[in-house]
């Protein structure tokens, strides 16, 4: 892969695809697991659920922490309301991928189930045991995960209109294709 002023860097590019596959996996494992009735099987993708949760947010962080220090590629030109509806969505998928997992995460503490990455590390509770609290926010991650579900879908139908109807070569700044 090239370096070009017209091209996130390598490292954005890897973000990008991680926290995309890992997204797809975490909505995935949870919409799945939200469906069995309570078993060994289900507590263990919860527990996947998890890992990828706490994962994507330490990855989300990192992003953020990369785009604030790294200049974007410029973006191609486009009417003023696409490029405001494109800075409006990419703040809100940036706000949700730190908040579901920081949602799912006080969920779990205050239903009373530690969080444990990957099995090994205990993360420390952030909320206390709260059973009204865990209903509430059982809720609250459901509405964030859907609501960045849609963001996605958005995300991705912005993105191929401007491939294949705009023709402007936008997939290849996230390394698809020629420049």
């Amino acid at each position: 892969m090239q370096s070009s002023p017209h091209r996130y860097s390598a490292v954005a590019i890897a973000l990008h695809w991680l926290m995309a596959l890992g997204l797809l996996g975490a909505i995935g494992v949870g919409w799945y697991v939200s469906e069995l009735p309570m078993s060994v099987q289900r507590l263990k993708l919860i527990n996947w659920h998890k890992w990828f949760g706490i994962t994507l947010l330490l990855l989300a962080a990192l992003r953020l922490v990369w785009r604030a220090t790294h200049r974007p590629p410029p973006e191609p030109p486009m009417p003023r309301w696409q490029a405001q509806a494109a800075q409006g969505v990419h703040g809100l998928l940036y706000a949700l991928m730190l908040a579901v997992p920081l949602i799912g995460w006080a969920y779990s503490n205050a239903a009373g189930f530690p969080v444990v990455w990957f099995g090994v590390l205990p993360l420390p509770d952030f909320v206390g045991t709260d059973k009204a609290l865990a209903e509430t926010l059982k809720g609250v991650h459901k509405i964030a995960a859907w609501t960045l579900a849609l963001l996605i879908v958005a995300h991705v139908g912005a993105a191929l209109k401007h491939q294949f109807i705009d023709r402007d070569r936008l997939l290849a700044r996230m390394g698809l294709g020629k420049e």
